[in-house]
């Protein structure tokens, strides 16, 4: 059983999030950078499958070298080896067309990605990629067993859980659920010594162009101050929500 564990490196969500040039780049000063929440579910989920039934699992990034701490943690974390695609993650489907040729040259049984990454939260990449491949595609997964060349994956849907089955090979996009935040792995210092030592292979990218553009990026707008009313004041509450919130 071949596993690919797809990686984002994405900002923390506790840092200050600021735009140079015009605002039309992100700055990464005094930023630091992480394993994609929905990304390292699904990777614990691939180490269960290692460890539970000697699956082999590779770890793949779309980005720059910056990206290869990202990955060397995810090697700590138990990853077999690592793959960089030295190319900067523009869009959904440019990320998906360069996962693609690694998936097909690979022979991967099951992909796992996160359903959607920390950063700009598009939620394209799994399906695009199952859709380039013609590959099996379940989303929004929060539980999967294997058993030979069929899988049990259990999805999310409005009101409840819905279980299918489906044939390798197979593209999930996880979320929490797919293991649980108290199951997540931290590395130890063997894991990290380990990683030293596994394979990080940086593969450049196909001649495929980005189909979008970044112009300019634009942060919410501050919130406003708070107006507290006198709760035996009903008068002026409503007055409030009638003519300055203008929800009634």
């Amino acid at each position: 059983m071949k596993i690919l564990v797809c990686i984002s490196h994405v900002p923390d969500t506790t840092s200050k999030i600021n735009f140079t040039n015009g605002d039309s780049e992100f700055d990464t000063t005094g930023v630091q950078f992480v394993i994609n929440p929905n990304d390292e579910f699904g990777l614990t989920r691939a180490i269960w499958f290692k460890e539970q039934q000697g699956a082999a699992v590779t770890v793949i990034n779309v980005g720059g070298p910056d990206a290869e701490a990202t990955l060397r943690k995810a090697l700590a974390i138990g990853a077999d080896e690592a793959i960089r695609i030295n190319a900067a993650p523009t869009d959904g489907l440019f990320v998906a067309k360069q996962l693609a040729n690694i998936v097909k040259e690979g022979g991967y049984d099951l992909v796992i990605a996160g359903k959607e990454s920390l950063d700009y939260n598009g939620g394209m990449v799994p399906g695009m990629l199952a859709g380039i491949l013609g590959y099996n595609f379940v989303n929004a997964c929060v539980g999967i067993d294997l058993n030979g060349t069929e899988a049990k994956v259990t999805r999310e849907i409005d009101g409840g859980k819905e279980i299918i089955l489906a044939g390798l090979p197979l593209i999930v996009g996880g979320q929490k659920g797919i293991v649980e935040e108290k199951d997540l792995r931290i590395p130890n210092m063997r894991g990290i010594m380990m990683a030293r030592s596994k394979v990080l292979t940086i593969v450049e990218p196909t001649g495929d162009t980005a189909a979008t553009q970044s112009i300019k990026f634009e942060k919410p707008a501050a919130k406003t101050a708070v107006k507290l009313v006198n709760a035996d004041n009903l008068d002026d509450l409503i007055n409030l929500l009638h003519n300055e919130a203008k929800v009634i």
